[in-house]
């Protein structure tokens, strides 16, 4: 890699101050960061390697805020018959079905899938929510290093609960702390770690006093469900006598630095409580709507400043595809067509950066100088003028259309016309295709 890398002849769009569009703009790389950003005109001489963009866009990668690398095996999975009727059920015979028969492999394999399938989609940054009952030691690392691999920077943590028994949950505690140790040392690698909690359901008072307690003083937070359906706040009434959010702040769970998601069945102290304490919280609409567990009010929300992101929950590589479902699900459930296309834009491009920035200290989701160097080139032949008012309109009905060509993350090309960097696709999703059938066998 060159000491410096000039991009220019493309549509920059910084996303640092609103859309900052600038037609016939240019990017200077130096290192892991971005040393430069402007008009091609001001930037004077290029010293360095100088790519020409040919006229595509110059934009930041973009942020999945939560997700499931594990998920990927589930495509095409014969459905149930006859199928899950609530969300209880989904979990107990798809995903709590699924994630016991996980290997070592296949823990990798499946996040090395999801991986480049998210780089082809220019997304850049992960933050992933793990489990592997029956594979838990060493799991966050096999993530880990084929993150390395792909070139994708993740936020990494394993899911503890009770209901795999005590082992496996003493087991879960010691993986989230080994890896935050080890990621902790290795300040310049791709991934960094949380602390994961499956959910309040999962949890009794004794395992989640210790997570919290094993957590003190240390700089890192959560990564939990909340509320994603109406059993988790019933049953922490009916348990501890509180909701969800109450007893997770009572437990000292919420803060800046920690993610709740969904966060669909609130109440009004509940959102206060999200709100009061800065917890970040991250909406998932695709995966809500796929499994009928109701619409986040992330209208209350943001209006009380909570810094609600965007994740696909598994369900999809692209960002592209909930952010679109933002706009749709609010003017559907609303009934509002005012409503919907302004948070859009402000979760995945302002708030999801935020959220990164929170909980895992890295400056990403603009082109700054002093940002790291994440950015995507994509093909877009954009039907209309693009400008820095109108870039969210592009971004929900134009880009969709639009294909990524080239994909940096921290100074270093993952894909480059089209084609991955260091990495084989051909025989990791053939390899995947041999595992994943195996496991299917075994669930």
């Amino acid at each position: 890699m060159s000491d410096s890398i000039w991009m220019t002849g493309g549509t920059v769009v910084t996303l640092d101050d609103g859309a900052g569009v600038i037609e016939d703009g240019a990017v200077q790389v130096c290192g892991d960061e971005i040393a430069w950003v402007g008009r091609r005109t001001d930037a004077g001489a290029m010293n360095g390697e100088v790519i020409d963009a040919g006229g595509r866009l110059i934009l930041p990668g973009f942020i999945n805020a939560h997700n499931h690398f594990y998920s990927t095996f589930a495509c095409g999975l014969s459905p149930h018959d006859p199928p899950p009727t609530n969300f209880m059920e989904i979990l107990e015979r798809l995903w709590w079905s699924l994630d016991k028969a996980l290997t070592p492999e296949d823990v990798r394999y499946s996040a090395l899938v999801a991986m480049t399938r998210a780089i082809r989609a220019g997304v850049t940054t992960i933050i992933d929510h793990h489990a592997s009952p029956n594979a838990v030691t060493g799991s966050l690392d096999a993530i880990a290093a084929a993150a390395d691999d792909v070139g994708v920077r993740c936020g990494l943590c394993y899911e503890v609960s009770n209901r795999d028994g005590q082992a496996i949950a003493d087991e879960g505690v010691a993986e989230n702390i080994a890896f935050l140790e080890k990621s902790a040392a290795n300040s310049s690698g791709l991934a960094r770690g949380m602390f994961g909690l499956h959910a309040s359901m999962t949890l009794d008072d004794e395992l989640l006093t210790r997570c919290v307690d094993a957590m003190k003083g240390r700089d890192r937070g959560f990564h939990i469900h909340v509320s994603e359906s109406k059993f988790d706040p019933d049953d922490s009434v009916k348990r501890y006598g509180k909701r969800v959010v109450n007893r997770l702040a009572d437990a000292g769970v919420l803060k800046a630095n920690t993610i709740c998601a969904h966060c669909i069945h609130l109440d009004d102290a509940e959102h206060d409580l999200l709100a009061s304490t800065s917890t970040c919280v991250v909406h998932n609409p695709q995966s809500n709507m796929n499994n009928a567990v109701g619409r986040a009010d992330i209208q209350r929300m943001l209006s009380s400043n909570v810094c609600v992101g965007l994740g696909t929950d598994g369900m999809s590589p692209t960002m592209l595809d909930d952010v679109r479902a933002v706009n749709l699900l609010h003017k559907h459930g609303t009934g509002d067509p005012r409503v919907g296309f302004a948070d859009a834009g402000t979760l995945l491009l302002e708030n999801n950066r935020e959220i990164v920035r929170q909980c895992l200290g890295w400056n990403v989701g603009r082109l700054a100088v002093g940002a790291k160097a994440d950015l995507v080139l994509m093909n877009y032949d954009a039907p209309t003028p693009l400008k820095s008012q109108n870039f969210l309109g592009h971004l929900l009905f134009g880009l969709p259309t639009g294909r990524v060509d080239s994909v940096m993350v921290d100074g270093s090309w993952r894909m480059q016309g089209g084609t991955m960097v260091g990495i084989d696709e051909r025989e990791v999703f053939a390899k995947a295709r041999e595992l994943s059938t195996q496991l299917w066998k075994r669930f």
